[in-house]
């Protein structure tokens, strides 16, 4: 698990560290954290790292407040908890407008912190994350939230519901990769597929949710109908 904390008190932050390395150590979870001092510090490092499962944030910082670092990590992703800490209350109906994990009130208890984390930690069992080198940086997605990656010239681009990515990586890297997780396909020679998005396969074809339509290869239509069912049979 990797976690960010942002607060510029250094006892708040020792303190946060160790009753995550406590929760870690008690739940046998690898736990990375990583320390940043201020909301620029750490706006300036999410450009080329945003591979995080959690985002602790001090509300009350200097020029940059943890609730205005929040809103500019929110337009770059919806997805990534995000817990406050804070001494002071009034700050509670501004965390709906971010999607805060949680908040939780300076000095923050040992217990509290550990029913976040272990909320966290089984929503995260549920459904794993998955790591993307984008020519914009690292982008780390839910696996529901990919749809499917395609192959295009010499670019390979990766489609959720309403966003792309255009991928560092080549195709037979990305396919090797999702095929460690069920319910991938590759459909086609130029698509690899996210089967909880089909709706219907009709020869030469895969029609997802939202209608768009996908090739399916002859040499690949077995492989597509059983990835398929065998994926709803559970």
């Amino acid at each position: 698990m990797r976690i960010a904390i942002c607060d510029d008190e250094e006892v708040q932050q020792k303190l946060l560290g160790k009753y995550l390395s406590e929760w870690a150590e008690e739940n046998k979870v690898f736990l990375e954290l990583k320390m940043f001092s201020s909301g620029e510090e750490f706006a300036f490092c999410w450009e080329d790292d945003r591979n995080y499962d959690l985002l602790i944030l001090d509300i009350e910082m200097g020029k940059m407040n943890g609730m205005e670092l929040a809103a500019s990590i929110r337009r770059q992703d919806e997805e990534i908890p995000v817990l406050f800490v804070t001494g002071y209350d009034n700050y509670m109906s501004q965390g709906y407008e971010v999607s805060a994990l949680h908040y939780l009130m300076k000095p923050v208890h040992k217990e509290k912190l550990f029913a976040v984390l272990d909320k966290l930690g089984r929503k995260e069992k549920q459904e794993p994350k998955l790591l993307f080198l984008t020519e914009s940086g690292a982008v780390s997605l839910p696996v529901s939230k990919v749809w499917y990656v395609e192959a295009r010239a010499h670019r390979c681009i990766l489609y959720t519901e309403d966003e792309e990515y255009i991928l560092r990586s080549p195709m037979g890297e990305i396919v090797q990769y999702l095929e460690e997780y069920q319910g991938f396909v590759r459909c086609h020679r130029s698509y690899m597929v996210n089967v909880r998005h089909i709706s219907t396969i009709i020869k030469p074809e895969v029609i997802l949710d939202d209608k768009r339509r996908l090739p399916v290869s002859r040499s690949a239509e077995k492989e597509v109908n059983r990835t398929f069912i065998e994926f709803y049979k559970g």
